[in-house]
């Protein structure tokens, strides 16, 4: 069965985009290239990066003389940064000003995009006010008027790029105080009733959705062949081929963004491009983004953590997370939600406001039993940031390391909370019973275990 391509191996990308090219009549790589989407998902008020990301996508625009749309695929905010909630996200505002200035920009709304905010209807119009197309399958429940509509045709040189959105329905995971405002229909149901008419007619196509993985999969074999479609919400770096369509995830919190081909036939060549934490900034963001932290973030908040004695990605941080979640709780395993972290480990002096976009949430920490067969089902299932079949993807997951194997005897796991409570959906069963590791943190176990004095 085919994998899709992770972006944690960038030779294996670059091979993948080899090997298409020289099979055109696979792909329809020898039809003109028509533009570029340069597209990105879940930023999450990421400002050690926001100012880098725009100097890359400056950089590509004009680098690449072909008409350009950007694409941003949801959760541009982050109530986690507290200088995002002390400035009103005024370092998101500003980036999201300047994307229109480089091309047309369209955003998909997630369910993070009014963690600023609390009235979507009050983003939608801001972004609107920016210049920024807005799309959404979200329907304000005090109107029964959508916030914003579904479908959008965008320009690109000649040619009409048709972008039809899709939101999760995830109620839980928007801003509590929201969702009495908030009616999203099922993505899956949604898509096989609307899908087909919000592109009748279209000449080029692209779908945006924030659902996540799982319901993702039941929208791409409604896609007219050629689509380019873009997921979300699952912080996921990987590219699936079905046919000439494209399905591609792009990263999380400003690591990386995905710069698409777009020929006659459909979408060509993608490139994952990392952002590097010390690339210089845009000039338009350059003064802006140390001038906010200053003012938003206070001197106990900036107060040196620990030091940190390498970078780690994503993936890796993870793991080192659940290991050191097992062994302060002498369990065999420790297993924690993907979404949980927000952004790799940096090397050097970490402060605390640098490690809570590391580990995104507080919580407890839950200790249960399972038999040896079903711990190597849990395993199976999880650290999803590796080569997989499509079909085998969940969409949330979990990060998991095992620290001891007892032969023949129960096995003791330990994760969150959040993912005790919702172990259906990262666990993959509902019968694993949990009591409360005491006195201990999620924070406070992973600082001591990552960072040294």
């Amino acid at each position: 069965m085919p994998h899709d391509h992770p972006l944690t191996d960038r030779r294996r990308l670059l091979q993948g985009a080899a090997g298409l090219a020289a099979a055109p009549f696979l792909t329809g790589f020898t039809s003109p290239i028509v533009g570029r989407v340069l597209a990105m998902a879940d930023l999450h008020s990421a400002y050690e990066r926001t100012g880098q990301l725009l100097a890359a996508l400056e950089a590509e625009v004009a680098a690449h003389r072909v008409p350009h749309v950007i694409a941003v695929d949801g959760d541009v905010f982050e109530h986690g940064n507290v200088a995002a909630v002390r400035s009103n996200g005024a370092i998101d505002w500003a980036f999201l000003g300047e994307l229109p200035k480089l091309a047309p920009t369209i955003v998909n709304l997630g369910n993070h995009d009014n963690d600023i905010t609390p009235d979507l209807a009050d983003v939608v119009a801001r972004l609107r006010g920016l210049g920024v197309t807005v799309i959404s399958t979200i329907v304000d429940a005090r109107t029964g008027a959508p916030y914003a509509a579904a479908s959008a045709d965008l320009p690109l040189g000649r040619r009409t790029l048709r972008v039809v959105g899709v939101a999760t329905d995830s109620l839980n995971t928007y801003p509590a105080a929201s969702r009495p405002d908030l009616n999203i229909p099922v993505p899956g149901e949604w898509a096989r009733a609307n899908l087909a008419a919000a592109l009748s007619g279209a000449d080029l196509a692209m779908v945006m959705s924030h659902a996540g993985v799982a319901p993702d999969r039941e929208i791409l074999p409604l896609l007219p062949d050629g689509t380019l479609m873009i997921g979300g919400h699952n912080h996921l770096l990987f590219q699936h081929r079905q046919g000439r369509s494209l399905y591609l995830h792009t990263g999380s919190w400003s690591n990386a963004y995905t710069a698409v081909t777009l020929r006659a036939s459909g979408p060509a060549e993608a490139l994952s491009k990392p952002i590097a934490l010390d690339a210089s900034p845009s000039p338009r963001l350059a003064a802006l983004i140390p001038a906010v932290l200053a003012q938003s973030v206070t001197e106990q908040e900036r107060a040196l953590l620990g030091v940190s004695p390498r970078a780690l990605p994503l993936g890796d941080t993870g793991r080192a997370v659940a290991a050191a979640m097992a062994r302060a709780t002498g369990a065999d395993a420790g297993f924690i939600g993907h979404t949980t972290l927000g952004t790799g480990l940096p090397s050097g002096p970490v402060s605390r406001h640098a490690f809570d976009a590391v580990v995104r949430f507080e919580g407890k920490l839950m200790v249960g039993e399972a038999p040896p067969e079903q711990l190597a089902r849990f395993m199976a299932r999880a650290n999803q940031d590796r080569p997989m079949p499509l079909d085998q993807r969940n969409g949330d997951f979990l990060y998991a390391e095992t620290v001891a194997r007892p032969a023949g005897k129960p096995v003791r796991i330990v994760t969150t909370d959040w993912c005790a409570s919702n172990q259906a959906e990262y666990f993959g069963v509902s019968d694993l019973a949990f009591s409360e590791a005491p006195d201990l943190r999620l924070k406070a176990v992973a600082a001591k275990a990552l960072l040294s004095d």
